[in-house]
Parts: C-alpha cells; sequence; structure tokens
C-alpha cells in the first residue's frame, strides 16, 4: 500500500511540482473505487491525442499494465509494479533500454503513472511473514485510477467527433456526387443557366478541401456545398416548372428529397382542410407534447452526438442544433424552421432527418420543404415521428 508521504524521483531526475501535483490528485482516489484496467487502456488509446501521450509510451503502458496481477485497479490489491528492465523490455516487445527509460519518463511527465524510487534506486517489494507486500518500490498507476473518469470522457468524445467526421465526410461525398452530374446533366441538355460559373465555383470548394481535416475545417465546406446544391435545384425546378407547368406541389417537394419510395415524405399527408385547425406561424403543434423518450426510442442516431446524453429537452436542442451543421443545413434554413416551427419541433425534425440521412440527398432543401408546410399549417411532426419509430423497430438505447 501506498503511504501519504511525497517520494521524490532517485538520482539526478529533478523533482518538480507537476509531480507533486499528480501525487496528491493519486491520495484522492475514493475509498473502495475499481476500474478495470484494460478498458481504461483501450480509453486512454482512443483519447491519446486529447491526452497528450503517444503511440510508443502506450505500448509501455501496456507492458506495465500486464504485471499488475488483477484485472481491476484498485488501492485494496496495490497499485505499484515493481519490473526490472530487462523484464519491462521483454513485454515491451524488445524495446531498446534507451528507448524504454524515454517512454518511461513521458508517462511521468503526462501524469499517467508515478515514480515510488527506493533508496538505492532498484524496484522490489518488501514482503512480511505471510508473503504480504508490505512496501513497494516502482511505479504507481495510482494516477490512472484517480483520471479514469477523465479518459473515459476524453474517449467518448473522440468517439463522438470520429460520428460527426464520418458523417460530414459523406455528406461531401453525396454534395460532390449530385452536383458534379446534376450540372454536368444540365449542360447537357441545354438548360438555361450560368452553369460554368456554378461548375467554377464549385471545383474551387472542392480543390480546397484539406486532405486531413478536422470537423471545424470541413463545417464550411458542407455549408458551401450545401448552399451550391440549393442553388442548382433552384435552376432546375424552374425548368422543370416551364417546361411542365401542370406540375403540381408535390412534384416540386421531390426535388429535395431522394427517390427512394420510403422516403419520409410519404408518411407526412397534409392536413384535411376542412378538419384542419387554422395555420399557426409558430408551428403545428408543441413538441413537447411527444415524451422525450419516445423521440430518442424513434431517432437513436442522435444519441450518437451527444457526448454527455440527452437527458432532458435542452440537451436535444443543443444537440440538434450541432447536428445541424454535419448534415449540411444552412443556418438560415435553421434558423426559419425554429422560427416558424419552434426549436421543440425542429429539434425532432432535424433528429428524424439524421435517423434516414442516407435516403435524403438534400437535408437542407428537405428541411425548407417542411417548414413551408408548416407555415401553411399543412405539417404535423407526430406521423414523421411515428414513421422514424415504425422504421427503428422501436429499438430502445441508454439516454444517458
Amino acid at each position: 500500500m501506498e503511504t501519504g508521504i511525497a517520494t521524490t524521483p532517485f538520482g539526478r531526475r529533478p523533482m518538480a511540482l507537476a509531480i507533486l501535483a499528480a501525487q496528491k490528485e493519486a491520495r484522492e482516489i475514493p475509498a473502495g473505487r475499481a476500474v478495470d484496467k484494460w478498458q481504461l487502456y483501450r480509453n486512454l488509446c482512443e483519447a491519446k491525442g486529447l491526452v497528450g501521450v503517444g503511440d510508443r509510451a502506450l505500448a509501455v503502458l501496456s507492458a506495465l499494465l500486464s504485471f499488475y496481477p488483477d484485472n481491476d485497479l484498485s488501492e485494496e490489491n496495490g497499485l505499484i509494479v515493481f519490473p526490472s528492465n530487462v523484464q519491462l523490455s521483454l513485454r515491451a516487445h524488445g524495446m531498446p533500454d534507451s528507448t524504454l527509460r524515454r517512454h518511461l519518463a513521458a508517462l511521468v511527465d503526462c501524469g499517467l503513472i508515478i515514480r515510488r524510487d527506493s533508496p538505492n534506486g532498484k524496484r522490489y517489494a518488501r514482503k512480511g511473514r505471510g508473503g504480504e507486500v508490505e512496501e513497494a518500490f516502482g511505479f504507481s498507476l495510482a494516477p490512472l485510477l484517480a483520471r479514469a473518469d477523465e479518459f473515459q470522457a476524453a474517449a467518448e468524445r473522440v468517439r463522438a467527433d470520429n460520428r460527426a467526421l464520418k458523417l460530414m465526410r459523406e455528406r461531401i461525398t453525396l454534395y460532390r456526387r449530385d452536383i458534379q452530374k446534376l450540372i454536368e446533366a444540365a449542360v447537357e441538355e441545354h438548360v438555361p443557366g450560368d452553369w460554368g460559373g456554378l461548375w467554377g465555383r464549385f471545383r474551387t470548394i472542392v480543390e480546397a478541401i484539406p486532405r486531413r481535416a478536422s470537423v471545424a475545417e470541413l463545417e464550411p465546406v458542407v455549408a458551401d456545398l450545401a448552399g451550391l446544391r440549393e442553388e442548382v435545384d433552384i435552376l432546375l425546378e424552374r425548368q422543370m416548372n416551364f417546361t411542365n407547368p401542370s406540375g403540381n406541389e408535390s412534384q416540386s417537394e421531390r426535388q429535395h428529397s431522394n427517390s427512394n419510395t420510403e422516403c419520409i415524405l410519404e408518411f407526412e399527408p397534409a392536413l384535411e382542410k376542412s378538419g384542419a385547425a387554422e395555420p399557426n406561424p409558430a408551428g403545428a403543434e408543441p413538441a413537447k407534447t411527444y415524451p422525450l423518450g419516445l423521440v430518442l426510442k424513434a431517432c437513436p442516431e442522435i444519441l450518437d452526438y451527444a457526448v454527455d446524453g440527452i437527458a432532458n429537452w435542452r440537451d436535444l436542442m443543443e444537440t440538434a442544433a450541432q447536428v445541424r451543421g454535419y448534415l449540411g443545413v444552412s443556418p438560415s434554413a435553421y434558423g426559419d424552421a425554429c422560427l416558424v416551427m419552434g426549436r421543440e419541433t425542429t429539434s425532432i425534425v432535424i433528429a428524424c432527418i439524421l435517423q434516414r440521412a442516407q435516403h435524403i440527398n438534400s437535408a437542407g432543401g428537405y428541411l425548407r420543404a417542411l417548414t413551408e408546410k408548416a407555415r401553411a399549417g399543412e405539417f404535423s411532426v407526430g406521423p414523421m415521428l411515428m414513421a422514424a419509430l415504425k422504421a427503428s423497430g422501436g429499438n430502445s438505447r441508454k439516454t444517458g
């Protein structure tokens, strides 16, 4: 067991206030706490960029953890391992001694382990008559146990960012494909419009996409492509209305959606004029008439973008506002929807769109179409929510 006395490094290694702070934090572990060491290690591997630790240092940490006899780290079983550098090198796949020492120092600097050096700098354990360890000198794993929640939160944040990045890249791929093919079709069929200018803007946006981009770097790219796609849609819609003046509203709505016959639009019939209430510019109905649990059950995908889970309507609205950017919905389209339908209803609509994102080509155009229907009093989020619930099979997920 560790004592509450601060220990200083052996030999010429200097003492630092950061080491003292790490030792202090390690002494504040709640009584009885235990954490699976390999799950903790997996969290660290995912969050290595946020923690500031490298791959080779993590390999050394894995070797250190292998010397800990139990799967659960806990103070009850002691938190010090004391392998020699020779043993540690073997379990680190034959890492050279100089490299091993460098990465052990990196683990100490990151506050992941603490040196507890003996008077002569050797690593060993002193046992009592019954064979129990009375005092050990080596590397303390206490900081891992003390910071386990921090590493888990960091790993969840990285996973959420990776999911968001994947969705953004998917949206960019779809926009690039659609814009290119629609412009090519328009030029080939001699549709009036500045297609050369649109093509030039499209290539400028595409060529500026970083090879290894973050979510923040891709957000404006998605917004630009979404705006360009809307311009292309408007020009093509004008041409279709000109060549087919008898086209009705349902035909123009299909310009905003995929040709998939199971599109959500089919589950959103307009209210009968005779039985509908007067159009309500603030939205078809208050969203809170639907339980939050029902919304999350129908649209579980949105939970993947909430780092701290969704426990109330505020959480849902904040997550939907973030997902809006990932879907390529422009701020103006989202703001207009919130103004017409209310933030809560708009959040449900965004969750439903996310649930079927791969079946909807232009999320921004689709949201604008629904907003216009809501402005005319012809849209209710209920049928859309029920359709999403039916499509998800009623599978429930943990919400927070």
